[in-house]
């Protein structure tokens, strides 16, 4: 309530003062982030903010078009598969950097031969541990081998591993590219206070034929303003254009001021509650499947994600999100049905229910709190336990815990390699361990065909939701509000393309 009353406050405040429109006038774009950006040096950032304006600041081999989902060349003018785990790339010519040095297969062969050495840590290994070698073929090309096949090469390298300059970044290290970087991108830095403001400017000698287009807007400014009522109060007064990752109810309230616009997009990040069958050496109600599908049925995901969840989310049955590549949906589904479920829990003789911990991370524990509602109503009760994503993460490898309640963003990769595959694949976080699932993953995981792979995730999903290993919940959709004359769309795997952005 206290929160509505401010917004009611700021958004009548807004009315009386009028409404700014600086950022069109000098064609300059001002954007604020909650969280702050620790590095530019893409491949130590962590956060999704930082990853954001690295794609600004720097181009890739390839880019995917999400629209379409085909890859298509970015800094690379071709590319093709010599074998299953070799990819030839010919290197666009005339590309320049922000420094005025011209791209060469020099640059790519010692950037990607650099970030997948063990000896740099990059953030993400997901990213860079599947390279082998890259090697300078001629002035044009270069050769980059996998460690083994791997059907998501193209999707590591669209948007996750851009090029440096290799003369500047043997000069300059990871600190100068980390707080002055050089890159090929449509934006160059030119100014940054240190984890509040960075300001970049149209990069005149960008390339015209790249798939991110060239920029319309001049300036961009992007400041790091942690209270979510001053960005509030600055979008209404005209001093920010966007802001993202609005609350529901903040952004039905934004909604109503005729100078904003207010979006909400889907996007790859999901919900669900995992089953560890093997906890306490099995000894648990769970590692009966009738158990595990009665609690399926006994939870009104529909009501919670519209009472709590909102925007464009959906409910999914499937241990993927339907926009990934591979996530077939022709599975088992479990309907809300109480009275099933009670049906289920005396045939597997917990007539009387029982109780059990649920570990949460990274959900509102309001979420938690009306599954634990509904798992009442048929007799389970449930204490719950939030931890930190962190530690939550090692007690559930470690076969602590039953119940497991928590997103998955999938690295905003389209493609289940890296959400079903991650989860029921052999790794560690894989907690059931069943074999037939593993064989079937492990081949998907590195067949480079791309039919045989859904097939084969077809299968695995099938088998995941017939022993109801899973209870997926939901999709997930970020609130954006803007300036009603800029144009700027969020894009499934969240990294916002604000080189795209240009004004009405």
């Amino acid at each position: 309530m206290i929160r509505r009353l401010l917004i009611s406050t700021l958004v009548a405040t807004a009315c009386w003062a009028g409404s700014a429109n600086a950022g069109k006038d000098d064609n300059t774009l001002n954007v604020a982030f909650t969280n702050e950006i620790a590095t530019l040096d893409n491949y130590q950032e962590s956060g999704r903010e930082g990853l954001i304006l690295a794609r600004l600041l720097y181009d890739n081999l390839v880019s995917k078009n999400l629209e379409t989902g085909e890859f298509e060349p970015e800094l690379a003018e071709s590319y093709k598969l010599i074998s299953d785990d070799v990819i030839e790339f010919k290197i666009r010519q005339g590309v320049k950097f922000h420094n005025g040095e011209t791209l060469t297969a020099d640059d790519v062969a010692y950037t990607l031969n650099l970030v997948s050495s063990p000896e740099y840590n990059a953030r993400y290994q997901i990213a860079v541990e599947w390279i082998d070698s890259v090697e300078k073929v001629d002035e044009n090309t270069v050769r980059l081998k996998m460690t083994h096949p791997y059907p998501l090469s193209l999707e590591m390298l669209a948007g996750n591993l851009p090029i440096y300059p290799k003369a500047y970044y043997e000069e300059a290290g990871p600190s100068g590219m980390a707080t002055k970087p050089i890159g090929s991108g449509p934006y160059k830095l030119v100014e940054q206070t240190q984890g509040v403001r960075f300001v970049l400017e149209k990069f005149e000698d960008y390339f015209e034929d790249s798939p991110k287009g060239m920029p319309s807007i001049d300036r961009i400014v992007v400041r790091i303003l942690p209270e979510a009522n001053t960005q509030y109060a600055e979008l209404l007064n005209g001093s920010l254009d966007w802001i993202w990752r609005v609350p529901p109810d903040d952004a039905a309230n934004l909604e109503r001021q005729p100078s904003l616009e207010v979006k909400s997009a889907e996007i790859m990040r999901f919900a669900y509650m995992s089953f560890n069958p093997q906890f306490n050496g099995g000894d648990t109600p769970i590692a009966d499947a009738r158990v595990r599908r009665a609690i399926n049925h006994a939870i009104n995901r529909t009501a919670i994600k519209d009472a709590l969840v909102g925007g464009a989310s959906q409910i999914i049955n499937s241990a993927c999100n339907p926009i990934q590549f591979g996530c077939a949906t022709d599975v088992t589904e479990y309907e809300y049905d109480p009275d099933k479920a009670r049906a289920l829990l005396a045939e597997a003789g917990y007539e009387s229910g029982f109780t059990m911990d649920l570990m949460i991370a990274g959900l509102p524990t309001v979420q938690a709190e009306a599954i634990a509602a509904d798992l009442a109503r048929v007799g389970i009760t449930l204490n719950l336990n939030p931890q930190q994503y962190g530690s939550a993460v090692t007690t559930w490898r470690e076969n602590r815990a039953p119940l497991f309640l928590l997103n998955w963003g999938s690295y905003g990769v389209g493609d289940v390699g890296l959400s079903t595959s991650q989860f029921f694949g052999g790794t560690g976080d894989d907690v059931v361990k069943n074999p037939e699932l593993i064989k079937i993953l492990q081949e998907a995981d590195t067949s480079m065909d791309r039919d045989r792979r859904a097939e084969l995730y077809a299968d695995a999903l099938k088998i995941i939701a017939d022993e109801a290993y899973w209870v997926p919940l939901w999709t997930y959709s970020v609130f954006t509000a803007q300036n009603a004359d800029l144009e700027l769309s969020l894009q499934p795997d969240e990294f916002v393309q604000i080189y795209s952005a240009s004004w009405k």
